[in-house]
Order: structure tokens, then sequence, then C-alpha cells
């Protein structure tokens, strides 16, 4: 950690989290019960599926959240079928046009703000859909960052070793020297590591116990590290 002179942080998982309440309600104003939290308790299982499935790191970031989206309403128990369809398409909607990621962790500013400190080169390297760099100006976080990237301006996405190599030509930053932290195993960390990057998972779920992967619980624990 001494050597680290550039951090890379993925954007959903790792900085903002799904507004779950957003879609709960949308679904509600058609006719569909689903309460916010039975969602928010779905989707660390779902995720997890998506990322240890055979060949995800084939997939593309959009059709992973399809499935991603289906699955946790699938798994908290809402039917996918009829009025579901039609709330689907406005929360999709929601998405494109401003980014459902959109809750902020309590821990994460305050240890935005000790990295911050430690003058480091810090990035954002996310797989998204153009709508990253406005949602991070309407959070509040755009300032703590030097370099924005979202892969659906830059035409290639994780875990392809030449995503890592763009955010790395606009930070200025070396792989020896950089540090990339992730949510998804075969995405974030088999991507930095086959770009010669230094890479720790966030694991918030403590769902990774097996895997050969440093591991954090939270942003707050980076920070501790990276002190």
């Amino acid at each position: 950690m001494s050597k680290i002179e550039t951090l890379l942080l993925d954007a959903g998982g790792v900085l903002v989290l799904p507004n779950w309440t957003r879609v709960s309600e949308t679904l509600q104003r058609h006719g569909v019960p689903a309460a916010a939290d039975a969602l928010r308790s779905a989707e660390p299982a779902v995720k997890f599926a998506i990322d240890t499935f055979v060949g995800v790191s084939s997939t593309s970031d959009a059709r992973r959240w399809g499935d991603y989206l289906e699955g946790v309403l699938g798994r908290a128990g809402v039917p996918l079928g009829g009025a579901t369809l039609d709330a689907l398409l406005e929360i999709r909607a929601y998405h494109a046009a401003n980014n459902l990621w959109e809750e902020v962790p309590d821990d994460v500013v305050p240890a935005l703000e000790r990295i911050r400190r430690l003058g480091l080169k810090v990035a954002v390297a996310s797989n998204a859909n153009g709508t990253v760099r406005r949602a991070f100006d309407r959070l509040g976080l755009s300032p703590y960052f030097d370099v924005i990237c979202d892969s659906h301006f830059e035409g290639v996405e994780k875990p392809q070793s030449r995503f890592f190599e763009i955010v790395l030509e606009r930070c200025g930053g070396r792989p020896a020297t950089t540090l990339h932290v992730g949510d998804l195993y075969h995405v974030d960390i088999v991507g930095a590591r086959n770009t010669g990057l230094n890479a720790i998972l966030l694991d918030r779920f403590d769902q990774y116990a097996e895997f050969d992967v440093d591991r954090v619980r939270t942003l707050g624990e980076l920070a501790d590290r990276l002190e």
C-alpha cells in the first residue's frame, strides 16, 4: 500500500448504491406492492450470483443490468409480468436519463475526504451508461475525483484491459503503483489484475471469503488501509 500513487474506484456498488426506495415507489404507483427493504435485502445474493456465473466476464454491463434488476425483483417476490413490466419501463427510463445508482452510503464522503488528504490521484473507473458524471455532479461527489471515466463514452468496458489503460492515461497513473477497488470479482478484480494493477474487492456482505482476493467491507476501511 505504501507504493500506491493512483486510486481507481468503481462507481456502482462502491461509491453509490441503487435507490430501492425509488424502485419501490415506482412499482407501487403501477399497483405492484414491493417494499424497498425487501428489494435491498434481495440485491446482494443476486449480484453475487451474476458475478460468479460462468462466462460473466464476456457479458456486457447492459446485459448484466437487465438480469440484475429482474433478478432482484424476482427474489423479492415481485411478479415480473403485467403491471410490473410498465413499472420496469419507467425505471429503465429513469436510469437511462439520471442513473438509478444515487444513494451514497454514509461512510463514502468521509472516506473520500481522508483519501484526498493522502495526495493520491483519484479516478472513477465505471462501467456505466453515460450518466455517471451528471449523477456525481448532482450528488456532490465529482469534486473528490481528478478523472471520471464512464465506459459508455470510451467504447470499451471492464474487465477489458483497454478500459483500465484509458483511465490511467487520463490521470497519468502507472499500473504498478495503481490500486483499483471494485465490487465484482470477475469484472473489477480480474480485469485490474490482467492490466497489471493492484486490486481490492469491496465485499460489504462477506460473500467472497473463498476467493483469492484482498477485501474490505467499507470505503472507510479502505481509507484505514491507505493511511
